[in-house]
């Protein structure tokens, strides 16, 4: 592939991947709990003690991100926590990584257009009445209690019977991003540069204006729910994190890569959590945690508050900042398809790369396809835990990998060394596993099926064709 990525480049994809519908969508839900319509507590949430998890969540991240930077500056490949995985702990744990590593990239990014395709709608409205069918997919109006969303059941045309609901914006917006990135990696960060800094413009707008309209009231009492909120709370707002790691996938296409990986991924992680920490305490104190309950918490927090000539824009920055993590999580999960087709644990045509744009494109516009397609129908709320739950595994995978790799290849150059390793590796997967817990029952069914679904298709496929059983070298073709 071709390097054209530096420091600079790597903070920017981590920023751009990082906040973005976690920050505008899951808030309000990490702060005030959530309620079934039995009126049980399914979740408690952390109050204004938000800034808690966050901070709960920046030191669980940093001890992964640690992780990733050691192994990223040893193994500087295409592939994330696979290639990491594949050569610390082998090929059928590498396989379980590389297929779990599917919900942290194109299960959340259908998450993150459904998201996009709902924050879109809203600013079109005062121009543009588009229809409910053209904007809720099947699974989202079946699964909704909204009375108006579940009356296009019976409104929506229908075809042999079956009512039309589609999410046509976010289906369009996947594939734009997926053309995006088989022309090119670095026009493609271009475009996120250039998103990420409207996003944190934004955001900036939004502290700025929120702390001049801070009622410290607000703040009482602060830990509501006590040490049980805080923790539930940082498991629901995981996914505001989701993506610091998504950069080790452009390990090939980074300038010195011992040096930049490393760089970019904590520069990048802190940064986040920096401003996580701050967005939280001004939400908390602008509005009572209560009443941030909402699919826009940011834009709504501004609307409770009678900010209203500014939540357009809060709005207006969701989407833009949503673009970029699809653009991000897009970028990342062809090159990991990409890096097992090259271990032959997938078809040969998943290691292709274009010949004139040198990026793996086959495996970017079948992601992208699969992507826009279940954005098409599905529910969003569906794929959070779930894709939470897959990403801490991910991590915990990591951490011990640093571990182990110190144990049996004591003396391979380590560009960066994590220090404390046995603290830092044993700690962060601990600590990984301990956030894990904080995830509902239906998450960890869901994920157990999952990875019986993978196992199911290494057996069939990949243990008879790996390279590496094969004593074969890892493959690549071209167009």
């Amino acid at each position: 592939m071709k390097r054209a990525l530096g420091t600079k480049d790597l903070v920017s994809l981590s920023i751009g991947a990082v906040i973005g519908a976690g920050i505008f969508s899951t808030l309000g839900t990490a702060a005030a709990g959530e309620i079934n319509a039995a009126g049980e507590v399914v979740r408690y949430g952390a109050g204004p003690a938000l800034v808690l998890s966050f901070v709960l969540l920046g030191a669980v991240c940093a001890l992964a991100a640690l992780c990733y930077a050691e192994l990223a500056s040893m193994i500087p490949q295409a592939g994330s926590a696979y290639a990491y995985s594949y050569a610390s702990l082998g090929e059928l744990v590498a396989w379980i990584i590389g297929w779990d590593l599917i919900l942290e990239y194109a299960v959340g990014n259908v998450a993150v257009a459904i998201a996009w395709g709902g924050y879109f709608e809203s600013l079109m409205s005062p121009w543009f009445d588009i229809p409910g069918w053209l904007t809720h997919g099947y699974f989202q109006v079946k699964a909704s209690s909204n009375p108006e969303i579940l009356a296009l059941l019976d409104s929506a045309p229908s075809l042999a019977g079956i009512p039309i609901l589609i999410n046509l914006p976010a289906f369009l917006i996947v594939m734009a991003i997926t053309w995006l990135l088989v022309i090119g990696v670095k026009e493609s960060t271009r475009v996120n540069n250039w998103m990420v800094i409207l996003k944190l413009a934004v955001l900036a707008l939004f502290v700025i204006v929120g702390a001049m309209h801070i009622n410290p009231e607000n703040y009482t009492p602060f830990a509501p729910n006590g040490f049980r909120g805080i923790h539930q709370g940082a498991a629901i707002v995981f996914f505001a994190y989701i993506g610091f790691d998504a950069i080790s996938t452009a390990a090939e296409e980074t300038k010195d890569p011992q040096r930049t990986m490393p760089r970019g991924i904590l520069i990048g992680l802190a940064i986040c959590t920096l401003i996580y920490v701050i967005v939280g305490a001004v939400a908390t104190g602008l509005v009572p945690y209560e009443q941030l309950k909402s699919s826009d918490p940011l834009a709504h927090a501004f609307e409770v508050a009678g900010l209203t000539q500014f939540s357009w824009i809060i709005a207006d920055g969701a989407v833009v900042s949503m673009s970029a993590v699809l653009l991000v999580f897009q970028y990342g999960q062809p090159r990991i398809f990409y890096a097992m087709a090259r271990d032959g644990l997938l078809p040969k045509g998943a290691a292709k790369l274009h010949k004139k744009y040198r990026t793996p494109h086959v495996t970017t516009i079948i992601t992208g396809v699969l992507v826009a397609l279940a954005a098409l129908v599905a529910d969003d709320a569906a794929t959070y835990d779930l894709t939470n739950i897959g990403t801490l595994f991910a991590f915990v995978l990591v951490c011990v990998g640093v571990m182990v790799l110190r144990v049996v290849d004591p003396d391979r150059p380590r560009p960066f060394k994590v220090p404390f390793v046995w603290l830092v590796g044993g700690g962060g997967a601990a600590a990984c596993l301990f956030v894990m817990k904080g995830l509902p029952a239906a998450a960890w069914k869901g994920f157990g099926i999952w990875l019986l679904i993978g196992l199911a298709i290494y057996a069939v496929y990949g243990y008879r064709n790996s390279t590496l059983r094969r004593g074969l070298p890892p493959r690549s073709f071209e167009d």
